[in-house]
C-alpha cells in the first residue's frame, strides 16, 4: 500500500476498496476454488524464494525446516480445503421441533465480508497464508498485516499475494506497530490474530470498539509428560523435535517436563544426547 496519508487513513481506505468490491460482487464456488488454486500453483513456484526470503531475516534457516513449516503446511492447508469446499458450502437441513411444523430449516454458511489477518514472525508465511485461504475458500476478501520483524518475507508476501489477486480482493500493509494498532481498530467483519498473550490483550480491546468478531491464537503453557511406562529415549526424541524445531519458537512447544522422580537424570542424558546428534556436541 502506497502511503498517501495518515496508516489510519490509508487503512480505512483499503478497507473500504475491498468491502465496496465484496458487496458488488461475492465470491462463488467457481471463483474460490480458482482463487485457491492459482494461490496454490504460485506459491509452490515461488517456495524457493520463500526459504531465502525468511533465512535474510532469522540470518540463517535451513531450506528443509522452512520447506516443512512454512512451504508443505500452506501447499497442504490449500489441498484439505479445495477437498471439502464444496461440501462445507451445501446448505445443512435441520430440524425445527413440532412446535414450527410444516416448518423446514437449513444452516447455511455465509462469508462475512472483509477478513483481517495479523500475522507473526516465527512462522511468517504459514501463519499468514493459512488463515488468508481460510478466508478466501469461505468466500471473503482479505486484508493482511504481516510482521514488520521478517521485513523480507513479507516484501516475498506482498509481491506474491500482488501476483494471484486483485487488489480489491486481497491488499497487503506494511508497517511497525502504530499500523498493527490502527489495523486491530479497523470495523473490519472478522479479524484473525496470532501472537503473544500480551498483544493479544490489546488486539481485543482495540476489535472490541466495533464489536468486531475475534479469533486469537496466542502462546500458553505447553507441559509435556512422560508415563512411567514409555521409553525415554523415544521421549527425548520427540520432545527434542518438539522443543527445538524453528529454534523453539512455537507457541506449542513443549515448556516444562513432567517425568517421574527416578527417571529424571536419565530423561536429561537423553535429552543431551538428542542436541549432540541433532546439532552437534557443545561444552557444557
Amino acid at each position: 500500500m502506497n502511503a498517501v496519508g495518515s496508516p489510519d487513513q490509508d487503512l480505512q481506505v483499503t478497507l473500504a476498496r475491498l468491502r465496496q468490491a465484496w458487496m458488488d460482487k461475492r465470491p462463488d464456488h467457481a471463483q474460490r476454488r480458482d482463487d485457491l488454486q492459482r494461490l496454490r500453483a504460485a506459491f509452490k513456484a515461488r517456495i524457493g524464494q520463500m526459504s531465502d526470503a525468511i533465512a535474510a531475516d532469522f540470518g540463517h534457516r535451513s531450506r528443509h525446516e522452512s520447506v516443512i513449516a512454512d512451504g508443505m503446511t500452506v501447499t497442504g492447508e490449500i489441498d484439505h480445503l479445495l477437498a471439502h469446499l464444496r461440501g462445507w458450502m451445501k446448505p445443512e437441513r435441520v430440524g425445527v421441533g413440532w412446535r414450527f411444523w410444516p416448518a423446514r430449516a437449513q444452516v447455511r454458511a455465509v462469508p462475512v465480508g472483509v477478513v483481517g489477518v495479523i500475522s507473526p514472525w516465527n512462522y511468517p508465511v504459514n501463519l499468514a497464508l493459512v488463515p488468508l485461504a481460510t478466508a478466501i475458500a469461505a468466500g471473503n476478501h482479505v486484508l493482511l498485516k504481516p510482521s514488520e520483524h521478517t521485513p523480507q518475507t513479507s516484501a516475498f508476501l506482498q509481491s506474491l499475494l500482488a501476483e494471484v489477486f486483485p487488489p480489491e480482493r486481497v491488499s497487503v500493509v506494511q508497517g511497525d506497530a502504530g499500523v498493527a494498532a490502527a489495523f486491530s481498530a479497523l470495523p473490519l467483519d472478522h479479524l484473525v490474530f496470532t501472537g503473544s498473550t500480551t498483544v493479544g490483550r490489546k488486539v481485543m480491546a482495540a476489535a472490541a470498539q466495533h464489536l468486531t468478531p475475534l479469533t486469537l491464537e496466542l502462546g500458553g503453557k505447553s507441559p509435556a509428560v512422560v508415563a512411567t511406562d514409555y521409553p525415554l529415549e523415544a521421549a527425548a526424541a520427540r520432545l527434542a523435535t518438539g522443543k527445538w524445531f524453528n529454534a523453539g519458537q512455537t507457541c506449542i512447544a513443549p515448556d516444562y517436563v513432567l517425568v517421574d522422580a527416578g527417571r529424571v537424570d536419565a530423561l536429561v542424558q537423553a535429552l543431551r544426547e538428542q542436541v549432540g546428534a541433532r546439532y552437534g556436541n557443545f561444552d557444557d
